[in-house]
């Protein structure tokens, strides 16, 4: 199997984990078990000490001095900016909103990475994104069961897109480290200064955390987050993006309500209908028309 085929399993990978997440952490905020702040200081907190226990068995690569402030702001906008706005963001707005403005992240990525990384706008990833965001859309807005109503949309909906825009940020940050740096030599970095970054905001919700209140599903629902959703995707997404443009791996963000969706419905939590399967194939068509490997030389439209 090579590189690109590689690449491209470890980006869908990533999607995988995070559709399934959504399921997990929805119940632990719900309940009340963990604030989201809380939450979000424990995902940083076991994912830095889980790449840094990796660092032990890994080859690291000498860094230059200059790249530290490189992660240092990769770290604000992929890790704390990124979690903190979502998060608190969710708990305003309404999950459907949420979706809808999360699936903007690859549109946002295709423009910066044609004017920061010089990437080639062609016809047929232009059209590819568009027809994964038109899926999603109709997914987010038709497929989807009833959902409570934020306490406060508008600054729920700004939140979650601030989410989105420094989501994109932080992919055209580290589409440039990871040219440089194997990612086992420096996620550990970007995870380190971000529980510095986020410990303050939540470290008093940690202490309220009721150990004795968890069931043997939360602790299983907890870890999946922290070693799944967050130590697994930091790992993997870096790995892809040494192989693969940056818009093509954001385009696979369209696959989370796909994988949520099925999820959900293998829970028994959800039904399958016509729309669900049609958006669900659009998105895919889009996946697969951003994803081809180009044979001959496409028309540039940027």
């Amino acid at each position: 199997m090579n590189t690109r085929a590689l690449a491209l399993i470890a980006v869908f990978m990533v999607q995988l984990l995070y559709g399934l997440t959504f399921t997990f952490a929805k119940g632990i905020i719900n309940e009340g078990l963990i604030a989201p702040f809380g939450f979000i200081l424990v995902r940083i907190i076991g994912a830095t000490a889980l790449f840094w226990i990796l660092s032990i068995f890994t080859k690291n690569e000498k860094i230059e001095r200059k790249d530290f402030l490189t992660f240092f702001l990769a770290s604000i906008f992929g890790i704390a900016l990124n979690m903190l706005t979502f998060f608190k963001g969710l708990e305003y707005t309404t999950p459907i909103n949420a979706s809808v403005i999360m699936i903007t992240v690859p549109i946002i990525v295709l423009l910066l990475s044609a004017i920061f990384l010089a990437e080639k706008l062609t016809l047929i990833k232009v059209l590819g994104v568009f027809l994964g965001f038109s899926g999603a859309i109709i997914l987010s807005l038709y497929g989807s069961g009833t959902s409570s109503v934020g306490s406060n949309v508008p600054l729920g909906n700004l939140l979650v897109f601030i989410n989105a825009a420094s989501y994109s940020v932080y992919i055209i940050i580290i589409k440039k480290v990871t040219s440089k740096y194997h990612p086992f030599s420096f996620i550990k970095w970007l995870f380190l200064f971000g529980l510095c970054i986020v410990l303050p905001f939540g470290y008093e919700d940690l202490t309220q955390v009721e150990l004795y209140r968890f069931t043997a599903y939360d602790f299983f629902a907890v870890a999946f987050v922290v070693v799944g959703a967050t130590f697994g995707t930091y790992l993997l997404n870096p790995i892809g993006l040494r192989h693969l443009k940056a818009s093509t791996v954001t385009t696979f963000i369209y696959l989370q309500p796909v994988i949520a969706a099925i999820f959900a419905i293998a829970m028994g939590a959800d039904s399958l209908n016509v729309i669900k399967v049609l958006a669900a194939a659009i998105i895919f068509s889009g996946v697969y028309l951003v994803t081809k490997k180009k044979k001959e030389k496409q028309e540039s439209i940027l």
